[in-house]
């Protein structure tokens, strides 16, 4: 009697798992409501400044709340030509990269330029860079080196 309440246990077993399951339509899934855009004021101008070994740089500019930077960088490098002119560009991220139109000698010029914002402080980057269309750019911005020797403090605004 034990062996046929085995078999009719198991075959009921087996009916049982065959047995078509109904399936559940998937669970609805509802999108978060949209987050309001975080409106990011433009924070004023903000200037950084380099003085070491008679070598000064200094860099003011503002952003608006699409990360566009407009300023002014200026140069001024011992035993060389003072070069100072605008900076139009980009935050991405904690890097800046704009293009540096500058005077230097009379003539006016068009570089790349990049800087790592660093607890509250700017790195200038450099790299490999390349001419066209009479501006100097970088060929890669992910292989910039950005060197602690070239990092410019913020100060106040005088100007």
């Amino acid at each position: 009697m034990k062996k046929i309440s085995a078999i009719i246990f198991i075959m009921f077993s087996v009916f049982i798992s065959c047995k078509k399951e109904t399936t559940l339509p998937p669970p609805q899934i509802t999108p978060n409501p949209p987050k309001e855009a975080e409106i990011v004021e433009p924070a004023g101008d903000q200037c950084y400044v380099s003085s070491e070994n008679n070598n000064t740089i200094k860099l003011s500019f503002n952003i608006n709340s699409h990360q566009e930077v407009n300023g002014k960088l200026s140069y001024n490098l011992y035993g060389k030509d003072k070069n100072e002119g605008t900076l139009i560009g980009n935050m991405k991220g904690d890097t800046l990269i704009a293009d540096y139109t500058f005077l230097s000698e009379g003539i006016s010029s068009i570089r790349e330029v990049a800087f790592l914002q660093k607890d509250g402080t700017f790195i200038e980057g450099y790299g490999p860079t390349t001419e066209a269309n009479g501006k100097v750019s970088f060929t890669d911005k992910k292989t910039l080196k950005f060197d602690a020797k070239n990092t410019l403090l913020k100060v106040d605004c005088t100007e």
